[in-house]
């Protein structure tokens, strides 16, 4: 595979796959006074997309395991564009949250099958590097996101963001030319049943958590165990359980949840602080918000190589650590001025970066080569999920605790994600020491040989 076009030609198509986020959260507050909603039912345009392509991405990642990437490529970017098509005629919430998800189960094809190929064709030398670049492309969404969904939003009506998604089609035929002729594994079947009761289990706790319900979370914990019984009786389940038993896989994922509940949940809450408590354009926020993302993109080009030289756990609790800084200064100093949220975004941005690179480098590195599909799928899965979740959350929040006003609801959002923030530092730091005991232990016995 010619890595230095396709790694490049990858990483742009995920930039506009993130931006398709990054820009409906800028114009989250105009949508919600255009259709006339509440901010938690606006909150699922976010969180519907974000849960469809974390399933879509672990579903893509799971497929190729048995059939040819290039296949399944053309699909969800078929998916993808033609949803968007429809989104331009989404003037109700019913179709414009259906053309979200519809959008969602295309878009997952990138970031699943990213780390794929990333893993299964590029040597682990030169691995950090093509993973910080797939993450430069995120973050570059990040930067441009807010100020491409504030000037269409602006000028053209948020109708007008489904236009930018149609340009991954473009893309297509270049990527069916340069990437690997693979064979068909057909010894591995796809299990649609472990599938289904994947995205079963997904959907019924987020819509429990959104609609504070108990009879879904009863329903979603009922269908988690009958997963989880399936589990052990099917032969090649779609959540593979060997990927728990590689040594501190668990703690990466949990470690990937807080930090996806942590990014998505600031995300959500930035373009609302700005637009509630300084009553900014959707124009304004995304320039208010893109300097630290432009920052975090230019900075990624270094970030890989560090992480090539240095190993992944320092730029992991150097991340986390900046991010939990960051996320403290949001809260006790949100609403003095506009500027709080873009100088604190500059360090934000950037440390994320870091953090999802090594995080991702990591996993990719303890997980055995045959398990790499199953084992990076599921991690995307439950980072994704995790986010969310927190968008949910945070939409309820704002207008859920008694006797607290908006204002002083986004002091106590931000609080308790500085809390998630630092459980993930913790569990970095365990992950961290029990990974420098293990090399101990293996130097010591090659010693001895």
């Amino acid at each position: 595979m010619k890595d230095k076009i396709v790694m490049p030609l990858w990483t742009c198509c995920l930039f506009i796959v993130v931006m398709n986020t990054t820009m409906f959260n800028v114009s989250l507050p105009v949508i919600i006074r255009d259709l006339k909603i509440t901010s938690d039912l606006g909150s699922w345009v976010i969180s519907s997309y974000s849960i469809g392509y974390a399933l879509s991405t672990v579903i893509y990642s799971r497929l190729s395991d048995r059939f040819p990437i290039r296949r399944l490529v053309t699909i969800g970017l078929l998916i993808l564009g033609c949803s968007s098509l429809l989104g331009l005629f989404a003037h109700n919430f019913a179709l414009l949250l259906t053309t979200r998800i519809l959008q969602s189960a295309g878009a997952g094809v990138m970031a699943g099958l990213g780390l794929v190929i990333a893993s299964r064709y590029i040597p682990i030398e030169r691995r950090g590097a093509a993973l910080a670049l797939i993450s430069s492309g995120s973050a570059m969404a990040f930067g441009l996101g807010p100020i491409v969904g504030g000037l269409i939003s602006e000028y053209w009506g948020w109708n007008g963001l489904f236009a930018i998604t149609v340009l991954v089609l473009l893309a297509l035929p270049v990527l069916l030319y340069f990437l690997p002729r693979e064979t068909v594994n057909r010894e591995n079947p796809f299990d649609l049943t472990g599938a289904m009761l994947t995205i079963i289990n997904a959907t019924t706790l987020l819509v429990a958590i959104t609609q504070r319900s108990w009879i879904w979370l009863v329903v979603g914990v009922v269908s988690l165990g009958a997963h989880m019984l399936y589990i052990r009786k099917a032969s090649l389940p779609f959540v593979n359980p060997h990927v728990f038993r590689t040594p501190g896989f668990t703690r990466l994922i949990l470690i990937g949840f807080c930090v996806l509940v942590v990014n998505l949940g600031n995300l959500f809450l930035m373009p609302l602080v700005l637009a509630d408590l300084y009553h900014r354009s959707a124009l304004s926020i995304g320039l208010l918000i893109a300097p630290g993302a432009l920052i975090s993109a230019y900075c990624t080009r270094y970030v890989g190589r560090w992480i090539d030289r240095y190993g992944n756990m320092r730029f992991m609790l150097i991340g986390q650590s900046m991010l939990a800084a960051v996320l403290l200064l949001f809260m006790l100093g949100l609403d003095q001025s506009a500027l709080v949220i873009t100088g604190g975004y500059v360090f934000f941005s950037p440390a994320l970066s870091a953090s999802m690179a090594s995080l991702n480098n990591e996993a990719s590195r303890i997980l055995p080569k045959h398990q790499i599909g199953s084992g990076m799928g599921l991690l995307q899965l439950i980072q994704f999920f995790g986010g969310s979740v927190s968008v949910a959350v945070c939409g309820i929040l704002l207008h859920g605790i008694p006797g607290v006003s908006v204002e002083q609801a986004y002091h106590v959002v931000y609080g308790c994600l500085l809390f998630i923030c630092a459980v993930s530092l913790a569990l970095t730091l365990w992950h961290s020491k029990a990974a420098s005991h293990a090399r101990r232990e293996v130097h010591s016995e090659s010693s001895a040989r």
